[in-house]
């Protein structure tokens, strides 16, 4: 094996969810659903809030590229995944390919995490500063926020990349995960892994910690504000645009401080396993019902879309009753 890490042909393959054969198809059905169900839902958000001139707002905005970067976070995992639980642990996959998934996996995550915490600052500002929200909020604004977020997951997720790939492995290549994470690949390294754990330490606590201290700062603010508010309907209008928000927060951080900012000699691969499964397959499927569900302004333009896709020919099944005629005379002109 050290000969063939030398040359550059390194495979992996993954820890079988199960060998059972009676097993195997319920899980591929199991995850299958849930990764189309993450790309219906995604999709539809984006679509929706792409299609709806009445949500061209920066918080919806913000909400349209996390859906993209759902989607592809979604796209990066789960084809993988699904062909492993078919193979049985019998798929391998090259250095350079785990190495391309690594890098994805912290640019998307690490992107996700930032966004996070640009929604809540737009939150913030609508919220505790309203009067001026236009002025902040600019979509030049909007869209070098998006752009850094970007851009920080870039920088975040190659060198971390390039460090892990030139680990040598050597012995036992079987990665006890079911996707190339990086504290399962590390540990597979016939080497001293402490530099490596440490900037994967530090690379989480600027990717995780930090965002989430800016966002419980914003909340702070949003919640003094509040509770200095004397209009019930304000206060309604506040706990629900960001009640969707803070459920996706705590699921996405709770998640990865659970993995990343917790001592290496901690680590439980069964524990990994486990949470991992929860952000990779449940988060994406769970975030545009939450944000659906918990916002009325998105789950009215659903049903506008869905009514005026060309094959619904009876709109008043997904628009309220007061809402036909109106559509009815939109579709006449």
């Amino acid at each position: 094996m050290e000969e063939e890490n030398q040359t550059g042909v390194v495979q992996f393959h993954f820890h079988p969810f199960s060998t059972d054969p009676a097993v195997v198809p319920l899980l591929f059905v199991a995850f299958l659903l849930l990764y189309l169900g993450s790309l219906v839902g995604n999709m539809t958000i984006g679509l929706t809030v792409w299609r709806d001139h009445s949500l061209h707002t920066p918080m919806y905005f913000f909400l349209f590229v996390l859906a993209v970067l759902e989607i592809s976070y979604s796209t990066n995992i789960p084809p993988l995944t699904l062909a492993g639980i078919l193979s049985m642990g019998r798929m391998l996959i090259s250095l350079p390919g785990c190495g391309a998934q690594m890098f994805l996996f912290i640019l998307l995550g690490g992107s996700d995490c930032v966004l996070l915490a640009v929604m809540a600052y737009d939150r913030y500002v609508a919220i505790c500063h309203p009067l001026h929200y236009n002025l902040i909020m600019s979509w030049e604004l909007c869209g070098q926020m998006t752009l850094g977020s970007l851009g920080l997951g870039f920088l975040l997720s190659l060198p971390l990349t390039i460090l892990i790939c030139h680990l040598p492995f050597c012995g036992h290549n079987e990665i006890h995960h079911f996707f190339c994470d990086m504290p399962a690949v590390m540990r597979l390294a016939c080497t001293d892994t402490r530099l490596h754990e440490a900037a994967l330490y530090a690379i989480s606590v600027v990717a995780v910690a930090v965002p989430f201290l800016l966002i419980c700062l914003s909340y702070g603010c949003i919640v003094a504000t509040f509770l200095r508010m004397n209009s019930a309907e304000g206060k309604r209008r506040a706990f629900s645009t960001c009640s969707s928000h803070l459920i996706v927060v705590l699921l996405q951080y709770g998640c990865c401080s659970l993995i990343y900012l917790r001592p290496s000699s901690s680590y439980s691969p069964e524990e990994g396993w486990a949470v991992s499964v929860v952000y990779t397959f449940f988060s994406p499927v769970l975030n545009p019902l939450i944000y659906s569900i918990k916002n009325q302004e998105v789950t009215d333009a659903i049903r506008r879309l869905m009514a005026r896709m060309c094959w619904v020919r009876r709109p008043e099944i997904f628009l309220p009753r007061k809402n036909i005629p109106q559509t009815r005379n939109k579709g006449m002109m």
